[in-house]
C-alpha cells in the first residue's frame, strides 16, 4: 500500500452478518478526544486499499492510489472509553470504501479523523421526559454509544430502543441489549425483523416493522402510560422511508419535530450514515 497517513489501527472486527459488521480502532500516536455519545467520525481508506472479493467490481481506472476515501459513520462505543472507538458499518457492495473497511483484519491499517461532529446527542434533551430511541440496520450505533453513556440503570427516566431489522441474525448488539433490559427496571429493548423464512425458525419475536412496534402499545404496557408529548422524546436514526413514517404517525399523535432554533419538540431525527 503506498505511503499515506494512516493514523489507527484496527484490534476487532465482529462479523454481525455477511454485511454487518462491529469494528474497534485504536489511534497510533494520538489520544482520543472527546466528544458527545451519538456523535459521528470519519472512517477512510485510500484508494490503493484492497476490496473483498465478492464486492461489486468498480472501474476505478485514473484514481489516484495515494487519495482517501473517507465517509462518515456514527459511534457507537462510549465517550468515557478512550482505549478505541467502535463503530458499526454495513456493507455496500458496490460502495468505494465499506468493501475496503470489510477487507481489513486486525492489525490492519485506516485513517480516522481526530474530530467528532454532529448534534444529534442528548444535549439538546434539557429535562427529564423519557427516552425512545428508534433504528434500524446500522442506525442503532448512535443509541449503543447514548445507553453506555447515559443509562442510569434503575433510575427514574425511562429508556426504550426500538430496533428493526431483516433477520433476526442482523440483529447487532442483542445479547448486550437483552442484558440492560433484564437488569435495568427503566429499559425496554423491543427488536422486530421484518423477513420470516425458514431459516427464523427459531425467533418467536414480533415481525413487521418499527412503525408496528410504536402502534401495539407495548410501551404502554410497559411503563403503565402511553408515551406522549408531555413525557416523551423520540429519536429516529435508520432508513429514511422508517424516519418520514415514524415523523408522520408522531405528528398525528401531537409529537412536534424538534427545532434547535427555539428549543422546542419531541421529534429528534438524525441522518442515516451507511
Amino acid at each position: 500500500m503506498p505511503n499515506v497517513d494512516l493514523n489507527v489501527e484496527l484490534v476487532q472486527k465482529i462479523k454481525v452478518s455477511p454485511t454487518l459488521g462491529i469494528f474497534r480502532f485504536v489511534p497510533i500516536g494520538w489520544t482520543i478526544p472527546d466528544f458527545k455519545a451519538g456523535q459521528y467520525g470519519v472512517l477512510g481508506l485510500p484508494y490503493s486499499a484492497p476490496r473483498l472479493e465478492t464486492a461489486d467490481v468498480l472501474d476505478e481506472t485514473g484514481k489516484d492510489p495515494n487519495k482517501l476515501i473517507k465517509r462518515a459513520y456514527s459511534v457507537a462505543s462510549s465517550p468515557s472509553v478512550k482505549e478505541y472507538i467502535e463503530y458499526y458499518i454495513a456493507l455496500v457492495e458496490s460502495g468505494e470504501l465499506t468493501p475496503r473497511l470489510f477487507a481489513l483484519e486486525p492489525g490492519d491499517k485506516a485513517w480516522m479523523s481526530q474530530k467528532f461532529m454532529g448534534m444529534f446527542t442528548l444535549d439538546e434533551v434539557n429535562d427529564d421526559r423519557n427516552l425512545v430511541f428508534v433504528g434500524t440496520g446500522t442506525g442503532l450505533a448512535p443509541y449503543m454509544s447514548m445507553i453506555r453513556t447515559h443509562l442510569e440503570c434503575n433510575g427514574k427516566r425511562k429508556f426504550a430502543i426500538l430496533h428493526g431489522a431483516r433477520h433476526s441474525w442482523d440483529l447487532a448488539y442483542r445479547s448486550e441489549l437483552m442484558g440492560f433490559n433484564s437488569i435495568c427496571s427503566n429499559f425496554d429493548y423491543l427488536p422486530i425483523i421484518d423477513n420470516l423464512d425458514g431459516k427464523e425458525a427459531r425467533w418467536n419475536g414480533k415481525i413487521g416493522f418499527v412503525q408496528d412496534l410504536w402502534n401495539s402499545n407495548l410501551l404502554e404496557e410497559k411503563w403503565g402510560y402511553k408515551p406522549a408529548p408531555e413525557n416523551t422524546r423520540v429519536f429516529l436514526c435508520g432508513n429514511p422511508n422508517m424516519s418520514e413514517d415514524m415523523i408522520k404517525l408522531l405528528e398525528s399523535q401531537g409529537f412536534k419535530k424538534y427545532s434547535r432554533k427555539d428549543g422546542t419538540g419531541e421529534i429528534h431525527v438524525e441522518k442515516y450514515w451507511v
